[in-house]
């Protein structure tokens, strides 16, 4: 995909660059790491986010072939550039609440459920807001393309993506409680700002 880069972003990226070196991590990491870093101004994340080259070539390879992305909010959905990508986010829809209530689950885990009954095996998950989201997948037959597991907050994050981790699927995630909504918006768009290898 071909953008236009602002100003900003390229004097943004050249401070990044000035302040960490990420040349020894291989492209699509080193991708993913600098524009998490760039969208949150955490350089911590450089040691905590826990990227997978195979994972990354595989999700890459999957948007390029227009798979659907899932994301768990809505401000994830945001911030994701959209460029003919078919984004699914049930958990704003009545369908979600109601799910969640009969189920005794969270309306972001029931919003799992419905998402993967839409999308079928082979989607990439985007999470970046609720951890109950990332554990719901955990528990299904999602088969996913890649998961960006970055959800934030005190109660379950930091565990969620342990969980993430220990599974064995293709994902990208960090070690601790924060994440949110714009670094898992920012992991992906690595992914896709990826120009097209000739």
């Amino acid at each position: 995909m071909s953008r236009v880069v602002h100003p900003i972003e390229v004097e943004s990226y050249r401070i990044l660059r000035e302040r960490v070196d990420l040349s020894h991590l291989p492209p699509l990491s080193r991708a993913v790491t600098e524009r998490v870093v760039h969208a949150s101004a955490d350089l911590a994340y450089v040691d905590e986010l826990v990227c997978d080259e195979a994972a990354l070539e595989s999700g890459l390879a999957a948007l390029r072939a227009g798979t659907p992305v899932v994301t768990d909010v809505a401000m994830v959905a945001a911030g994701i550039t959209r460029a003919g990508l078919e984004l699914v986010c049930p958990v704003a829809e009545p369908a979600a609440a109601e799910l969640g209530r009969s189920a005794g689950i969270t309306r972001s885990a029931a919003a799992v459920r419905i998402a993967l009954d839409r999308v079928g095996p082979g989607a990439v998950w985007v999470v970046g807001c609720a951890p109950t989201a990332l554990v719901e997948l955990l528990t299904l037959d999602a088969a996913p393309a890649l998961v960006v597991g970055l959800p934030v907050g005190f109660v379950g994050a930091a565990e969620s993506k342990a969980a993430l981790r220990a599974s064995g699927l293709p994902g990208v995630s960090n070690v601790g409680e924060k994440g949110g909504s714009a670094v898992a918006a920012a992991a992906l768009n690595a992914l896709l700002y990826v120009e097209e290898k000739s």
